[in-house]
C-alpha cells in the first residue's frame, strides 16, 4: 500500500520540464524609459522605471501582452512586449578583458568593468564576439547575463 500511494505522489508531484523552460529566454530594452509594473497590465501601478536602452532581460511568465521579467540584479516586474525586443546584447557578471581574437593567447584590447552593458556581434561555443563603445573584439562567456546564441 505504501509504494502505491509513493508513486501516486511521485505521478502528481511531476511536472514537464519543457513546460517551465519555454518562458525563460532572453530579450532587451527597445527604449530608454521603460515601466515596470507590479502586475500584467496598464492598471497595475508602475513599480520602477529602466532608463538603459538594450538591457538584457530574462522573461520569466507572460499573460496577454505583457512579460515578467527578471534583470541581472534580481529585480523583477511586468513590461508591455512592445517595449521589448529579440536581445543582443549581455551584460557582463564580472571584470573582463576583451581580447582580438576568440583566445586568452590573443592581444587584450580593454578591460571590461563588471556591469557592463555591451552589444553582441555574433558567439561561438564559449565566446561572444562584442562591440563595447569604440572596441571590438571578443569576451569569453563565463559569468555573463543575457543571451549567447
Amino acid at each position: 500500500m505504501s509504494k502505491l500511494i509513493l508513486i501516486v505522489l511521485i505521478f502528481f508531484s511531476y511536472q514537464p520540464i519543457s513546460k517551465s523552460s519555454e518562458n525563460n529566454y532572453y530579450l532587451m530594452l527597445k527604449n530608454n524609459k521603460v515601466y515596470v509594473r507590479y502586475g500584467p497590465n496598464k492598471n497595475y501601478p508602475i513599480k520602477f522605471i529602466y532608463k538603459k536602452k538594450f538591457l538584457p532581460v530574462k522573461v520569466i511568465d507572460k499573460k496577454d501582452n505583457f512579460r515578467k521579467i527578471i534583470d541581472h540584479k534580481k529585480n523583477s516586474g511586468w513590461i508591455h512586449r512592445i517595449m521589448l525586443k529579440k536581445s543582443n546584447s549581455l551584460i557582463v557578471l564580472e571584470d573582463k578583458i576583451v581580447f582580438k581574437k576568440n583566445s586568452k593567447l590573443s592581444k587584450p584590447l580593454v578591460k571590461l568593468e563588471k556591469g557592463r552593458l555591451v552589444l553582441i556581434k555574433k558567439c561561438i561555443p564559449e565566446w561572444c564576439k562584442i562591440k563595447a563603445e569604440k572596441f571590438v573584439g571578443w569576451i569569453e562567456t563565463k559569468n555573463i547575463w543575457g543571451k549567447i546564441n
